[in-house]
């Protein structure tokens, strides 16, 4: 079992995301093919918190589901036979999707995805999302990686 780590020039080469889009700022933890740890440093300066909400700022529930999914592109990318630069990744499902405390400007969230199916071309993930170990979202996730045409 080998733990590696990432930074944000390693990341930039797997997701095609770019700021504001992109949601996930170091992985921590990553065990190709299982699992990942992945880091979200949320900051007053994110776009979303000027209108959600200006008086009492919350990253939107949707933002902390798209960085749990840029987590687990980054675990399904880690693998060569996934990682090309011809393709993109899709979310086809979300089940159990759960918001257990509001997240703001200060957190750090630590997302976490591991693999528990891949068949036919669709992988699904057990997702969740903590600050300070402390459960905030979590949910199952399904992806799937298409090849863009020209």
């Amino acid at each position: 079992m080998q733990i590696s780590t990432l930074d944000i020039h390693q990341i930039l080469k797997l997701l095609p995301h770019r700021y504001p889009m992109l949601l996930v700022d170091r992985v921590l933890e990553l065990e190709v093919g299982k699992r990942i740890k992945a880091l979200k440093n949320v900051s007053i300066n994110e776009p979303f918190f000027s209108g959600h909400f200006p008086h009492h700022p919350i990253m939107p529930g949707v933002l902390i589901l798209e960085a749990l999914a840029q987590t687990a592109a980054l675990l399904t990318f880690s693998q060569p036979s996934e990682a090309r630069a011809d393709s993109l990744y899709y979310f086809v499902g979300i089940d159990g999707a759960r918001f257990k405390r509001p997240v703001g400007p200060g957190d750090q969230l630590h997302l976490h995805a591991e693999v528990t199916r891949y068949m036919r071309g669709i992988w699904k993930f057990k997702t969740y999302a903590s600050v300070d170990d402390v459960v905030v979202t979590e949910a199952e996730l399904m992806c799937t990686v298409k090849t863009i045409e020209s």
